[in-house]
């Protein structure tokens, strides 16, 4: 039996291929790091929210020449984190 690591890492393989992305790098601990912080800071359905949109976001400025894939998915990222934990803090503090 795979173990969940190995289950995600084929799926994304597959998701990839079918997509025709194959030589696109996926960090999956870094994704669902972010899933993570968007689930338990905002809501539990802003984690497959949060990581489509940041995806998007890094399709496009990839896509329009402003960075590479690594950078442009590291950039969007970083802010939907960023945003993601000062949501939080703007809740707690009832702002």
């Amino acid at each position: 039996m795979k173990s969940q690591d190995e289950t995600l890492e084929d799926w994304c393989r597959a998701l990839l291929q079918a997509l025709e992305l194959e030589g696109v790098e996926i960090d999956v601990n870094e994704v669902l790091a972010l899933a993570g912080v968007a689930a338990h800071s905002v809501v539990r359905p802003a984690a497959p929210l949060t990581t489509f949109i940041a995806g998007f976001a890094a399709g496009l400025a990839s896509g329009s020449g402003k960075a590479s894939d690594a950078s442009s998915m590291q950039a969007a990222m970083a802010v939907a984190r960023r945003l993601a934990t000062d949501y939080a803090a703007a809740e707690a503090s009832g702002a």
